[in-house]
């Protein structure tokens, strides 16, 4: 994976923002934070507020927009304006970004056997009743080694399709 000089990180969710903010700030990441629009993670997901808000500043390379996110169907559509100064990469995560905490928990099959939505299965069968906000993630991933280790485990379970990354490609 070829990053362009500038790079914009896009999160859906509180979840992946501070996964991806554990990991920028361990430097554990292909790129740095310093090398990121506002150098922080955007949280936005349609592509003209993006456009509107963040490329019309004109920068003289072109511009990694680097998504993560849980549904392959979300859509991200530039205008022609943009189509040759932007390369979309989009890590996926799906279902959801919890399963790293399934992972970590060794709890991949009871997952399985529930049939459950994830972040579900992490509510009611692993007690964490916020699982999706910010603080609980940033304090359960505290060890950046144990992020790492529960994002390989994801990646050696996931069906990644051709052309598709994951959290792993990301990683350095």
């Amino acid at each position: 994976m070829e990053l362009a000089k500038y790079k914009a990180c896009i999160c859906e969710g509180a979840a992946e923002n501070v996964i991806m903010d554990i990991l920028l700030d361990h430097k554990l990441l292909i790129f740095i934070r310093e090398e990121m629009i506002e150098e922080k993670v955007i949280r936005c997901r349609d592509a003209k507020r993006f456009e509107q808000k963040y490329l019309r500043k004109g920068y003289e390379d072109k511009v990694s927009i680097i998504r993560i996110l849980d549904s392959r169907r979300e859509n991200f559509k530039l205008s022609k304006a943009y189509e040759n100064k932007v390369d979309v990469i989009n890590a996926v995560t799906a279902p959801e970004i919890e399963m790293l905490i399934i992972f970590n928990e060794d709890k991949y099959k009871e997952f399985k056997k529930s049939g459950k939505k994830p972040s579900d299965f992490c509510k009611e069968d692993l007690k964490m009743a916020q699982v999706k906000s910010y603080d609980f993630v940033k304090g359960y991933f505290s060890d950046p080694d144990i992020l790492v280790k529960a994002i390989k485990r994801y990646h050696e379970i996931s069906k990644i399709r051709k052309g598709e990354y994951t959290l792993l490609d990301l990683l350095k």
